[in-house]
């Protein structure tokens, strides 16, 4: 059974529900609290022992490349002015030289296609997948928790939580089989189902632990939903195939894909910063105060 040492971050999307904010700038690279969204993504990576980061673009993404390039300018100066604790934080963040590569999806054809474009920097290992929308508080952190259940089980691993059971209409929603280690055998996936049609209430959040035979099933995968090549369709695939697995993840989803989790993220983490929290508190008494005025 081999490591996991890569993972995959799909960044091309156009971040539409920030603008005008992100009309220049990428929304991976929007701010909770001190650091960009991606980079919250990449620190979970880095703490499971992941190895090598593969990140499919678009254009205009340029600037992510930059953030995770070394910049001489920058840390001579934090440098010479003594600003040691700054520029050791940066340093830890940097990746090693040839730690980091990148393709373009050229064509905005889903998430399913944006996997597919990674497949020669993957090639024939099995990997683990990050959507930069979604940053979790937990620790360990989520794909820390799933490498610790795919040392044990093997196969492809999915991360999932719980939600309304009314609301399982907005997810791709899981069927719960028999135990596995500190996961559970899934059944099946079901996108967006109906609550009466739901396998359970268990949701898709956001991480993945795939086999690289997924990568042939995309290769000639129809379009799905959206009118995009599901990722979901060609896991379906495989469950029968190869050992399919979840993991119950026990901690905070945000979803920065949208504006009220971004918001949200911004307030939880910042509660989470000892510097901050105080002043925050203060700040939300406040506004309370003058809401109920």
């Amino acid at each position: 059974m081999k490591r996991i040492r890569k993972a995959v971050f799909p960044v091309a999307g156009l971040g539409t529900r920030f603008l005008p904010a992100t009309k220049a700038i990428p929304k991976e690279m929007l701010t909770v609290v001190d650091r960009p969204v991606i980079q919250y993504v990449v620190d979970e990576a880095r703490e499971a022992g992941i190895e090598h980061l593969i990140f499919v673009t678009g254009r205009s993404k340029t600037v992510i490349e930059d953030h995770f390039d070394i910049q001489f300018e920058l840390y001579e100066t934090l440098a010479q002015r003594g600003k040691t604790e700054q520029l050791e934080r940066l340093k830890a963040m940097q990746p090693e030289p040839g730690q980091v590569s990148y393709t373009r999806q050229q064509v905005p054809l889903g998430l399913g296609h944006a996997v597919w474009c990674a497949r020669e920097l993957v090639g024939g290992e099995p990997f683990a997948l990050l959507l930069p929308d979604m940053i979790m508080q937990a620790e360990p952190g989520c794909m820390k928790q799933m490498v610790d259940l795919y040392d044990k089980a093997g196969g492809n691993v999915v991360a999932v939580e719980e939600c309304d059971p009314d609301e399982t209409h907005k997810y791709g929603v899981v069927g719960i089989g028999e135990p596995v280690h500190d996961g559970f055998a899934i059944t099946g996936m079901v996108e967006k189902p109906k609550p009466a049609d739901a396998p359970s209430n268990l949701y898709l959040n956001g991480r993945y632990i795939l086999q690289p035979e997924i990568f042939d099933i995309l290769a000639s995968q129809e379009r799905g939903a959206g009118n995009e090549i599901q990722l979901t369709d060609a896991m379906l695939k495989l469950i029968g195939r190869q050992p399919f697995h979840g993991l119950h993840f026990r901690g905070r989803t945000h979803d920065c894909g949208t504006p009220e989790g971004f918001v949200e993220a911004n307030l939880a983490f910042a509660a989470d910063n000892p510097a901050l929290r105080a002043n925050l508190m203060r700040t939300i008494r406040a506004l309370a105060d003058a809401d109920r005025n």
